[in-house]
């Protein structure tokens, strides 16, 4: 199940996501760089993502193999349109991809501040970990997590796609059982609600579609000032 929201804020919605119809991957992706190029950037990921993973899902390349090049693809798709439309020259994208392939541990992708979660057992556990300078502040003891929530460099990206120098992309096995629900998210949602707030928002919540929309919404309701999308996935036996 996804949604996503333009906010109360911005007229315009520059993320995008894509859910397999066969349930096999998950993309989510948050872009930047002015009204047309944020949009594009998250376009091209999705399509670029998309295309090689259903280009190569039988082949002989592992889930980890296979997601680490649909980034770098979609990177190379954003740098080429950068090339040919120089008023989208500085645009680029966070994303969060995650797939399910027979025999394999499911795997997840990301680059930039887009989330996976994973809601067990009534409890939140964040699974990636943003690429913005506050987390690496946070990590190294410099900030307080108060500090990190409202601190004006909160959203300086220390790596997107949409760059020459993107040099490394995080790619890791997921632990999943039944009963888990994992939600992929733009910062639209985290930005506005803190993590305890999510938790409670899937646990009150009985059906998928009840919690994406109640996410939203509860994002709006704390202001909004961000696009919002969210992608939750309800694992079964």
């Amino acid at each position: 199940m996804g949604s996503t929201d333009p906010g109360l804020i911005r007229s315009n919605n520059q993320d995008a996501y894509y859910i397999d119809p066969e349930g096999r991957f998950f993309i989510v992706a948050d872009g930047m760089g002015g009204h047309a190029g944020g949009e594009e950037a998250s376009r091209i990921a999705i399509r670029e993502i998309n295309s090689y993973l259903l280009s190569n899902w039988d082949s002989s390349l592992s889930s980890e193999e296979l997601l680490r090049s649909a980034l770098w693809q979609a990177n190379e798709g954003i740098l080429f349109d950068q090339q040919n439309h120089s008023e989208r020259a500085d645009m680029g994208t966070t994303v969060v991809a995650l797939v399910f392939r027979p025999n394999e541990s499911p795997y997840v992708a990301h680059v930039g501040d887009s989330r996976l979660y994973r809601w067990r057992s009534s409890l939140l556990e964040l699974i990636t970990e943003d690429h913005t300078w506050v987390a690496r502040a946070l990590k190294m003891g410099d900030i307080t997590i108060e500090e990190a929530r409202n601190h004006p460099f909160r959203h300086v990206l220390s790596r997107c796609l949409g760059r020459d120098d993107l040099h490394e992309v995080d790619v890791q096995p997921l632990d999943v059982k039944s009963g888990d629900r994992l939600l992929l998210c733009s910062d639209g949602l985290t930005e506005e609600l803190a993590d305890e707030k999510i938790a409670y928002y899937l646990q009150e919540s009985t059906t998928i579609e009840e919690s994406a929309r109640s996410l939203i919404e509860g994002a709006k309701e704390r202001g909004g000032r961000d696009n919002i999308t969210v992608a939750i996935v309800q694992l079964e036996d």
